[in-house]
């Protein structure tokens, strides 16, 4: 009795055993965060100023302004191309080289393109140790890198490049090896993660974001070109074609003759005689006319200007009227045009064959099974863009991929989150407007069906111009609705009181934009040349005044 009562309660006991647990977990963070740090072969946060340590290039075409800059609605920094159409370069050079060969290395860095990327790159340089007396301030595109990797974007190319530069042991030349069937860089403006695993059996992974989207192997032919084994054998440059090699395999038939009916002078092209005008067309009216509203500038000089004449407006007329203006036939093919007479081709007992050179021994061939990479002396970046707003960050060489995934989990993809659930929040807002322009795409739809009906063939170049109006100002499509109700009302009218059907069009039915373009052999350009007519003739050409000019 006397010892239990000495014994401290569980109760008194409850402070100290909380105190302990915090202790265990705070010594278990500190080391986490001591391992993360020491697995980390480089790391580069930008939280404080980059100057000194990073080195900018000194050389006359890098004009950009590298930045130290918040990440837009975050409080975290990263390193920021600056300003618009303009060559950046800076270069950090690593305490010691870090080798590529018989290990695992991982190469990883943030960017995020808050003003999109239209053209340019957002890619990093990884540079082999550089000729005796190198300094870091003539660094430029011609400085020798061992692996370069990152988003590159312009034109046709929209790619994550891996390339990597490899010294033939024959040749004594560097050959770059790109990578083949490369990932697309995300079309957004969200900070997003790049990652190479540069492994020690021989292949590469590419991740973005943590999710793998390409796995290749160095000596795989299918995954890099050029490929890093040269071929065995190459043409023998020195070579020659014979001249009597004849690689045509078909030739003209040196015996047809040219058939007597056949009219060279003959016109693609013949006005259809059966054409009749459709009912309605206004002769007298003009296409357009001058705008009553408008009036004579006051500062208008007939001496310096010329004279002044009003700008043009549609005519209302010819707004529900098959045409306006002097009708003429349309154009139609002619039955008996065969155009230039060519001679037949028939099989040319001369050919030999598309003729190649012979192959020889490749002087620059080696085998190995494996890559010899050069060591990474030094980090940088060298890129030409036309967008601002690049924002580069935790920049990390590793030895590791479990420490590569430790940083994109505490440094982007906290990040990233905020930045999607913004994205998506933005677009929830827009949801309404889109839900809107769904609608009049379905109503245009149906308007081109209309358009598409029958005994509306005289009006449908008038419908498919109004709702062509409609797609490019949205706004008025509802006048626009109004409009093709009003004309077929009146053709309606037309038919059930007596009036006559209309007549055909004097054109081809639309079968849209690239219709006139024809793929069949002979058939040229005939609906094109047969619409630019029609409106050559319907349409007088617009005056314009001096001042417009």
């Amino acid at each position: 009795m006397v010892l239990m009562e000495g014994r401290p309660k569980i109760t008194e006991l409850r402070p100290l055993l909380l105190l302990l647990i915090a202790a265990c977990f705070a010594i278990e963070i500190h080391a986490s965060s001591q391992n993360h740090d020491v697995n980390a072969i480089f790391y580069e946060p930008f939280d404080e100023s980059f100057e000194g340590r990073w080195i900018v290039s000194a050389k006359d075409e890098y004009k950009g302004v590298w930045k130290l800059s918040k990440s837009e609605g975050h409080d975290d920094y990263g390193l920021l191309v600056s300003e618009k159409a303009r060559k950046y370069a800076l270069v950090k050079e690593l305490d010691e080289a870090v080798s590529l060969n018989g290990r695992t290395i991982v190469l990883q860095f943030e960017v995020r393109l808050q003003n999109s990327l239209e053209c340019g790159g957002a890619y990093l340089k990884y540079l082999r140790p550089q000729e005796a007396g190198w300094k870091p301030e003539w660094f430029d595109n011609d400085s020798p890198y061992s692996i370069m990797f990152g988003p590159d974007k312009c034109g046709t190319t929209n790619r994550v490049h891996f390339i990597f530069k490899h010294k033939n042991p024959k040749s004594g030349e560097y050959v770059e090896h790109h990578l083949k069937n490369t990932p697309t860089v995300p079309d957004d403006r969200l900070s997003h993660v790049y990652t190479a695993i540069v492994k020690a059996d021989k292949e590469v992974r590419i991740l973005v974001d943590g999710e793998e989207k390409k796995k290749a192997r160095f000596l795989s032919a299918q995954d890099f070109e050029p490929a890093l084994i040269p071929a065995k054998t190459i043409p023998d440059p020195n070579d020659k074609k014979p001249a009597d090699w004849d690689e045509r395999p078909k030739i003209p038939d040196p015996d047809a003759v040219k058939p007597d009916d056949w009219d060279e002078n003959a016109p693609m092209e013949i006005e259809d005689e059966e054409a009749e005008k459709p009912e309605g067309w206004l002769d007298d009216e003009p296409n357009e006319i001058d705008d009553p509203e408008a009036t004579k500038p006051e500062d208008w000089d007939d001496e310096e200007d010329g004279e002044w004449e009003p700008p043009k407006l549609e005519n209302p007329k010819c707004f529900l009227a098959p045409g306006c203006g002097k009708w003429k036939r349309p154009m139609k093919r002619n039955p008996a045009y065969k155009g230039k007479w060519h001679r037949p081709l028939i099989e040319n007992p001369s050919y030999k064959g598309i003729w190649k050179p012979q192959q020889i021994p490749n002087p620059h061939y080696f085998e190995t099974d494996k890559p010899d990479f050069e060591a990474i002396a030094a980090i940088g970046i060298e890129i030409w863009t036309m967008q601002d707003g690049i924002l580069f960050d935790n920049i990390l060489i590793a030895d590791n991929e479990k420490v590569a995934e430790s940083y994109r989990r505490t440094t982007w993809k906290p990040k990233f989150n905020v930045e999607k659930e913004k994205q998506r929040a933005e677009e929830a807002a827009a949801g309404l407007s889109f839900g809107l322009s769904s609608i009049q795409k379905k109503i245009f739809d149906v308007l081109y069906k209309i358009a598409g009906v029958s005994f509306l063939d005289a009006y449908k170049p008038k419908i498919i111009d109004l709702i062509e109006k409609a797609e490019k100002q949205p706004n008025i499509t509802v006048g626009v609705i109004v409009s093709i109700v009003v004309i077929l009302l009146t053709v309606l009218f037309k038919i059930l009181f007596g009036g006559k059907a209309p007549a055909v069009a004097p054109h081809e039915p639309y079968r849209g934009a690239a219709a006139g373009i024809s793929t069949k052999e002979g058939s040229g350009n005939s609906g094109v040349k047969a619409d630019e007519t029609e409106k050559e003739d319907a349409t007088p050409r617009r005056r314009s005044t001096r001042r417009e000019t």
